[in-house]
């Protein structure tokens, strides 16, 4: 759980794979990390602030902002 209303689930497990689920209220959005980033990158890009550096992760890692400061990497 994060807070009272997400629950995460996981969906499924295979081999060194794990899927997980994310239950929120509608009123809660929830992206993939590429595209949270795409959001953030267009709403600067509209405010015209100049554009920032995508943080750098480990090569062939997927790496997830779970908010508070939590961070998800996932490794294909």
């Amino acid at each position: 759980m994060i807070g009272d209303d997400v629950r995460i689930v996981v969906v499924a497990v295979d081999r060194d794979t794990v899927k997980l689920g994310i239950e929120a209220p509608r009123t809660i959005p929830v992206h993939r990390s590429e595209v949270y980033e795409e959001i953030q990158r267009t709403n600067r890009a509209a405010a015209g602030e100049p554009p920032t550096a995508k943080p750098a992760a480990a090569e062939g890692a997927k790496v997830a902002d779970l908010g508070k400061g939590r961070r998800a990497v996932a490794k294909d």
